[in-house]
């Protein structure tokens, strides 16, 4: 009886990994459009006065809501919410592997093509404050480069050390995170947008 339902419970849809459900989600849309009958990526400059940061190049996107009916969803409310697009003008291509940075923070992409025609010029100026496209050739030609940042844990004040053995001395493991980045014309694509641009270039290729 036991072993039947574990084995039912473990074939159940699971979460994508252990935190899923309490991790801050957010999912961002990237945009195919066609400029002068090529393809591009069109890409945001997050406003200026934005508290978090301002004038980074990113997806249009954002954080996942209680009342969105999946990551697609907040992803088309998002666009929508930001560049004035009609989500039911956006003809979704499909999603990619989703972005664990760790187990309180993942991304889901999704690839869609829009129409740049359905951009209104008056665009949430709040969120940003300006777009951009690059060439999906420039993109699929262009060698990123990629810098080390080294994470280091930091126990509160109160971390039960008395609980573990060789408690304050306990070595903690750091890891290096890659950064890559784009440098495209005066901009400089990076960050959560540069690793998720990289990995989609990557598919193409």
């Amino acid at each position: 009886m036991f072993l039947d339902k574990l084995k039912h419970q473990l074939q159940q849809n699971q979460s994508l990994f252990i935190g899923e459900e309490t991790a801050f989600r957010s999912a961002v849309l990237i945009p195919l459009v066609q400029v002068d009958d090529k393809w591009h990526i069109l890409f945001e400059v997050r406003s200026l006065t934005m508290r978090k940061q301002p004038g980074d190049i990113s997806f249009p996107g954002g954080r996942i809501d209680a009342t969105d009916a999946s990551p697609l969803a907040a992803a088309l409310r998002e666009t929508h919410e930001e560049l004035g697009i009609d989500p039911t003008t956006i003809q979704v291509v499909g999603p990619l592997s989703p972005y664990v940075a760790s187990s309180s923070f993942v991304t889901y992409p999704f690839v869609a093509i829009i129409d740049t025609n359905q951009i209104i010029p008056e665009y949430n100026k709040d969120e940003v404050e300006k777009v951009l496209t690059v060439p999906i050739d420039w993109l699929l030609n262009y060698e990123p480069y990629m810098h080390l940042v080294s994470v280091e844990p930091m126990p509160s004040i109160d971390f039960p050390y008395d609980k573990i053995v060789n408690g304050a001395q306990y070595k903690w493991r750091t890891r290096s995170m890659e950064e890559w980045f784009f440098d495209y014309e005066q901009y400089t694509i990076w960050g959560l947008t540069a690793r998720i641009l990289k990995h989609f270039i990557e598919l193409m290729k």
